[in-house]
């Protein structure tokens, strides 16, 4: 077995024993030693569904009130006046088919990728490359739009999507480490609101059944429900 550095023992022995309220559990999660760069946060949510039921996946996305901490680079399959209104959003890289060749090459160097209705015969051949990264533009998150430029303006101000793996377990940034602990709260606490009201009808029993804060190189702190 692997030494532990310095570090990351002094960050095992302060880790809590036992769920926090959120707020301690972000200084908590402060209060660990950091490494020489700003770690981002994410929030681990296990939820109580059947990922095998199509009635009780759970997807969406939304607008965290202070943003990730970071620039996502998104790409918008659109031409003509939607194609214009992506470039005035900030979107990074807009185009139809030489931008599906690209990607059809392997060129998958973005976070985002959007696209307009009209454009769908376009896109539907990248999902062998864009589905299993996760990047796949779908009506459901949001990501078909016949509003492009409003939904790269999102992206750009820190939209996140989310969807449940086979384990029932939802992953998302919510920020970095350095910002302030209550724009951290207020992004982890939108982010699990969010996952409450979108509790698919068919569950039952207990939806959400842990919650965990982590940073990119720190051991992860329990939040009480």
């Amino acid at each position: 077995m692997p030494k532990l550095s310095k570090r990351l023992k002094s960050a095992a022995a302060k880790k809590p024993k036992t769920a926090l309220p959120l707020a301690e559990a972000v200084n908590a999660l402060k209060g660990y030693d950091k490494p020489k760069f700003d770690q981002s946060v994410e929030v681990a949510m296990r939820l109580g569904v059947d990922h095998a039921q199509a009635d009780q996946i759970v997807r969406g996305s939304i607008v965290l009130p202070h943003g990730i901490g970071k620039d996502q680079r998104v790409v918008v399959f659109a031409k003509g006046p939607q194609a214009d209104a992506a470039r005035a959003a900030g979107a990074d890289e807009v185009g139809d088919d030489e931008l599906a060749k690209r990607i059809l090459g392997g060129w998958t160097d973005f976070d985002v990728c959007i696209a307009a209705p009209d454009m769908m015969k376009v896109v539907g051949p990248l999902g062998r490359v864009l589905g299993p990264r996760g990047l796949m533009p779908s009506p459901r998150a949001g990501t078909v739009t016949p509003d492009v430029g409003k939904t790269v303006e999102e992206y750009k101000a820190g939209k996140v999507e989310f969807r449940n793996d086979k384990g029932g377990n939802i992953h998302a940034i919510v920020g970095k480490l350095s910002f302030d602990s209550e724009k951290l709260v207020e992004n982890v606490q939108a982010f699990v609101d969010r996952i409450v009201s979108v509790k698919p009808s068919a569950v039952k029993g207990v939806y959400v059944k842990s919650v965990h804060l982590s940073a990119t190189m720190s051991p992860s702190v329990m939040v009480s429900i």
